[in-house]
């Protein structure tokens, strides 16, 4: 069984834009949210890694089409030619209407701007040919304007009686497809027109927006950015026609919000029937079952606070943290306060629009002061809706809860009293002794990621202890494995757990197993929920992916429900190490999730003594609940693999639930290209995976290759071990 494509694909390697890929993110994930997880990817990714099972749409934003050339000329255009002549769907926006055209005349008659030459993909069997309008200038505003778009209504199923017949569009160097009109009988539907006079001979019509069918799948290019939204351009002082622009495409924007949707169920993805806002992030909580013990972990972090206008800060490498004080109010008000307290040291701030050159003070390297006022600037000013925001420039706010737990009215998608109960409960399950993971808990509802918030700020890392663990209910930017984004849809259980692996212990314990411990932590800690949850049929997919059965097949197919990532660094005598998990725990439809499953699980008696056929239907799972389960089991194991190493008591439990058992693979690897083997296992020594080369009507050659897993990657369902970017 494939895995369901729910992946939405972004363009945003070489050639593109910041600015256009930010503006195809916020807007497909206003439109697509939940349902798929809108992710940027690399040229690399589309060249080397396994994107194609699970991708629903392919989107190239503006930019330079001949850096997406450059990038991707060869394998990367076969694989995307591949991926859409069976049954996948691309989207070229402006540079990638260009580059999906067969060929590109961009000021063919310019010498120093022109570009023209043959592109490989030829979704659009003709020329795509600009600019439209007259005035381009590369990385500016100067030539950008509202463009009066027609809409071909014909060409949708559900476009309605009363949306309008035109829309304002921004465009900035965009071309026209050169006789679309002529080229129906090749399969191209012309879904939008310019109404205005054009720059260069657009041929029969005056084709902005077009689509085809190919193979089994579809392409849709444009010459403007009906992706663009009004409220996320910015006026410049230096181009005053510009603002004329902007509210031209806010007069029409309801339109331009609806001809999005219609392109985007015209290549059959489901799409919000409302915008889906990106929620703000919430105020990280910090509890301990004992509150001593949360002021103490505060105390220890003195060294790396910075104290600005009285406030403590923690200045990461990614993320800067500011530790409130439990009387504080954080929101907007607070941050305007926290302005006008620094406004004084802020330096005068300069737009892009700007002529004014800096002066030399503002040359001069700032101090972890000044940077702390700068963000706290950002923060503040950062509060419109449907704004695009910079996460990362963001100040998370760390409430240390020094007195009690935090109560439902302060974290109420969770109850910190259940977690905690929980907690001792599965500890004292697992015979878990002065137990430390999950000990000290950092939770927020609506947070970046779990994994880069701890990972990516070693100065507060190394000051966390081992066990530590942040949750999350809502994740907007998660991290997968590589390159890879890992979107937590609603209902997901999301966490990531610090560990300071001994330096001393890297030969007999090697830190290369913690991902298989986790994976095994999750298995344990889901059986061992409570009696008759050792039934739900989890499985595990080397090296870090959970699986299920799905019930009610003579196939028994399987769907992916969560992930595993494991970071580590080295410092001192230690490596530290973040390990984030995600669950999927009770995700809506098409998701599978765990609660999902449960229903089709055999009940159980209430009581093992009693000889009775009474049953007790299972109920679902609690991220309070499940969270405290997994992370004793994660201790337990952990405590083993410091002492015993990869046992073989650990390696027979893990193959219980493995998937690769006997599994006949195709190798891509630099090891073994092209060569069928025959899965044997992981390696004691270095968790290395083992296989086996077949040879003639396979048969096993005696040849044994083995992988890691931080360099390869497997397609379970293919059969296939690639190696990894």
């Amino acid at each position: 069984m494939a895995t369901k494509k729910m992946n939405v694909l972004v363009y945003s390697g070489n050639g593109s834009t910041t600015e256009s890929v930010r503006h195809c993110l916020y807007t497909l994930r206003r439109l697509l949210s939940p349902t798929y997880a809108v992710i940027p990817v690399t040229g690399e990714i589309i060249i080397k890694e396994p994107w194609i099972s699970s991708c629903a749409l392919l989107v190239f934003p503006g930019g330079a089409d001949l850096g997406y050339c450059r990038t991707l000329n060869g394998e990367g255009n076969r694989r995307i030619s591949r991926y859409v002549n069976a049954g996948g769907s691309y989207v070229g926006f402006c540079a990638g209407g260009y580059y999906g055209s067969q060929k590109c005349e961009f000021e063919a008659h310019d010498p120093k701007m022109g570009v023209v030459g043959d592109r490989e993909l030829g979704f659009f069997p003709g020329i795509c040919r600009g600019l439209a309008f007259d005035g381009f200038v590369y990385h500016s505003e100067a030539g950008a304007r509202a463009a009066d778009v027609k809409i071909h209504k014909s060409a949708f199923e559900n476009a309605k009686e009363d949306l309008a017949d035109t829309f304002k569009s921004y465009y900035n160097g965009g071309g026209v497809f050169v006789d679309a009109k002529k080229l129906e009988t090749r399969g191209v539907e012309v879904l939008a027109s310019y109404t205005e006079d054009l720059h260069v001979d657009s041929g029969d019509g005056k084709a902005a927006i077009v689509y085809r069918k190919i193979g089994e799948g579809h392409a849709i290019l444009t010459g403007p950015h009906p992706e663009f939204a009004p409220q996320n351009l910015s006026r410049k002082p230096s181009i005053p026609a510009y603002s004329s622009v902007i509210d031209a495409i806010a007069s029409t924007d309801a339109t331009r919000v609806t001809f999005m949707r219609l392109i985007l169920d015209k290549l059959g993805l489901k799409v919000n029937e409302e915008e889906q806002a990106v929620p703000s992030l919430s105020r990280l909580h910090l509890s301990s079952h004992s509150a001593a013990d949360v002021a103490q972990l505060v105390a220890s972090w003195s060294e790396v606070i910075t104290v600005v206008d009285g406030e403590d800060y923690i200045k990461g490498a990614n993320d800067v943290f500011w530790v409130e004080k439990e009387s504080s109010i954080w929101g907007v008000q607070g941050l305007k306060k926290a302005v006008n307290a620094v406004s004084s040291a802020l330096p005068t701030v300069l737009t892009d629009a700007t002529n004014t050159s800096p002066s030399n003070d503002d040359q001069k390297p700032k101090t972890d002061e000044d940077q702390i006022r700068d963000l706290i600037t950002y923060t503040a000013t950062a509060t419109a809706p449907d704004q695009i925001l910079d996460y990362d420039k963001l100040i998370k706010s760390i409430v240390p809860h020094t007195t009690s737990l935090p109560d439902i009215r302060q974290t109420p998608s969770f109850h910190h009293e259940a977690y905690y109960a929980n907690l001792t409960h599965h500890h004292s399950k697992s015979q878990n002794y002065a137990p430390k993971f999950g000990r000290h808990l950092l939770y927020g509802e609506v947070v970046t990621s779990t994994n880069t918030l701890l990972e990516k700020n070693p100065s507060l890392l190394r000051h966390l202890p081992t066990g530590f663990t942040l949750t999350a209910t809502q994740q907007i930017a998660g991290r997968g494995r590589g390159s890879n984004v890992w979107v937590a849809p609603p209902g997901a259980l999301m966490f990531s757990t610090v560990i300071h692996h001994p330096f001393t212990l890297t030969q007999s314990a090697p830190i290369i197993f913690i991902q298989y411990i986790a994976a095994l932590a999750i298995v344990r800690g889901i059986h061992s929920y409570a009696p008759g949850y050792e039934s739900l049929p989890v499985k595990l997919k080397w090296p870090n992916d959970i699986y299920a059965q799905l019930p009610g097949s003579p196939s028994n197919p399987l769907v992916k429900i969560g992930g595993i990532l494991v970071n580590s660094s080295y410092s001192g005598a230690e490596y530290n190490i973040v390990c984030g998990i995600g669950l999927n725990l009770n995700n809506p439809l098409p998701t599978t999730s765990l609660n999902s499953l449960i229903p089709s699980l055999t009940s159980f008696p209430p009581n093992d003594n009693e000889a009775t056929t009474t049953t007790t239907t299972l109920k679902p799972l609690t991220h309070e609940k499940l969270l405290a389960s997994i992370l004793a089991a994660f201790e337990s194991l952990y405590a083993d693999f410091c002492r015993l190493g990869w046992s073989r008591h650990m390696e027979e439990e893990y193959y219980a639930h493995w998937l690769h058992a006997g599994q006949v693979v195709e190798l891509e690897t630099e090891e073994a290209s092209g060569v069928r083997a025959r899965i044997k296992g992981i390696t004691r020594d270095w968790g290395l995976l083992l296989a086996e080369e077949l040879g003639w009507e396979d048969r096993a050659t005696g040849k044994m290759i083995a992988l890691q897993s931080d360099s390869n990657s497997f397609d379970f369902f293919r059969g296939l071990v690639r190696r990894k970017v």
